[in-house]
């Protein structure tokens, strides 16, 4: 059994942020109010728009993105955690650089 994104959804996997070190003293980011950062692990395949026809989805699975703070829906399966919600909630894309 594996999730599988439909419509217009996207799933992310977290993708957990470094905690700061201040010499030998290790801070961790606790209950920050920063965007989250993830993986898309899976994307549908897009949404009937009236008077449009039908969208396909932008992003693909692998793409690394910014995530608001407040709008996808956490959701915990197998032991890990996860992000779902709609692409075009999806803030930015992270390019990595060649």
């Amino acid at each position: 059994m594996k999730l599988k994104a439909v419509y217009n959804a996207v799933i992310v996997k977290p993708v957990e942020l470094d905690e700061e070190h201040y010499g030998n003293i290790i801070v961790p980011d606790l209950g920050s109010e920063k965007n989250k950062m993830g993986e898309i692990v899976s994307v549908g395949p897009g949404n009937n728009m009236p008077g449009v026809g039908f969208v396909e989805t932008l992003f693909k699975v692998r793409d690394q993105v910014v995530l608001p703070t407040m709008g996808f829906t956490k959701f915990e399966f197998k032991g890990d955690e996860y992000f779902i919600g709609p692409e075009n909630q999806i803030l930015a894309l992270i390019e990595q650089e060649d």
